[in-house]
């Protein structure tokens, strides 16, 4: 169920529907947007009453939702999400680049890649301080070390850290040192931790699962929705087919279906859904002409000794090289990315 509220309404008249919604037992969802608010109402198991609802003071109209998901899709919050960062907004014209390494391994190794993501003029620095690997013999992350250094980093070059929670015992401590939590594919069905992340004060970036339908991406969205966390974004991050020529196989189609049905912003994460270093910058360039919000890559500056995955990170120069065609690209699709940045920064000498 949604509730349109007129042009104009006051504030004390949404708190009194809010305050109504709540008398029945169930949970009001206040989304303000360009021009009017809407409310979202979830927790009802059957039918509710549209005249009695539509009769409120304030109110508009009362829309019964169709789809499933009914506070992640477009019948409740036609305008666009945006998340406002220090500095940036993901979900606006603003191409937003999350790259860094797999994994945290050292200071001097985080230090490194960020300073360099830093002068191409990404805005955030991506880095697994918990580590979710297929061998329980693979390096498993820092911990909270690596949280650390990723604070330590973004005090030091001005990024926004985004890193993953991989269970409900670390994702506190993830939501004390990052600018975003992300949840990983292996993790997008795990509902106990989307309803603890869905009450985090930090915006949420989810990632699809391995094998998941839209609509079940689109479903895991909600529990995170549902507990009044707004701030998240997807990410498509390739699913696995019976292809054998990449790690998974990148599905760019499904980012203008998502547009089309929700209001939440798309990142694609062209390294995952390779596998191959070689292939990042072609799909990262497909993936801005579909209509993604962002992009999230690996980059490493030694990936022949990375920790995990280095076959699929950029080298530095890739990393300047993707930054300087997107600032090429971006108009194309009315948008634009920001610039390199020319400051010293006295950590580390430029790396080539």
């Amino acid at each position: 169920m949604l509730i349109v509220m007129k042009t104009g309404a006051t504030a004390d008249q949404v708190a009194s529907v809010c305050r109504h919604i709540e008398s029945l037992g169930l949970k009001p969802h206040p989304i303000p947007g360009a021009e009017r608010t809407a409310i979202g109402i979830t927790g009802n198991q059957g039918a509710l009453e549209l005249q009695e609802l539509a009769g409120l003071d304030g109110v508009a109209e009362a829309i019964r939702v169709t789809k499933p998901y009914k506070l992640v899709s477009r019948e409740v919050k036609p305008d666009n999400t945006r998340i406002a960062f220090p500095g940036f907004e993901l979900g606006g014209a603003e191409l937003v680049v999350m790259a860094g390494p797999c994994a945290v391994e050292s200071r001097d190794q985080l230090f490194r890649i960020a300073e360099q993501v830093a002068r191409a003029g990404a805005q955030m620095l991506r880095g697994g301080a918990f580590k979710p690997r297929t061998s329980p013999y693979s390096f498993q992350g820092l911990g909270e070390r690596g949280l650390e250094i990723l604070a330590q980093a973004r005090e030091a070059f001005g990024l926004a850290i985004v890193t993953e929670a991989m269970d409900r015992e670390n994702l506190g401590l993830v939501e004390q040192y990052a600018d975003m939590i992300q949840i990983g594919a292996r993790n997008m069905q795990n509902y106990s931790l989307l309803r603890d992340a869905g009450r985090a004060r930090k915006p949420v970036l989810l990632k699809r699962g391995i094998a998941a339908t839209l609509e079940e991406w689109l479903m895991a969205a909600e529990y995170l929705l549902a507990e009044g966390n707004y701030q998240v974004a997807l990410c498509e991050r390739g699913v696995r087919t019976f292809a054998d020529h990449s790690r998974n196989t990148l599905d760019l189609s499904v980012v203008p279906a998502v547009k089309e049905l929700s209001h939440l912003p798309v990142i694609v994460d062209p390294s995952h859904g390779t596998g191959r270093r070689d292939r990042v910058l072609p799909l990262a360039r497909a993936a801005v002409a579909v209509g993604a919000d962002g992009l999230i890559v690996e980059a490493h500056h030694d990936p022949e000794h990375a920790a995990s995955d280095g076959l699929q990170s950029l080298y530095p120069r890739q990393v300047f090289e993707l930054m300087d065609e997107l600032r090429q690209w971006a108009p194309l699709v009315k948008r634009w990315a920001p610039p390199a940045r020319a400051e010293a920064f006295s950590s580390h000498a430029v790396l080539t």
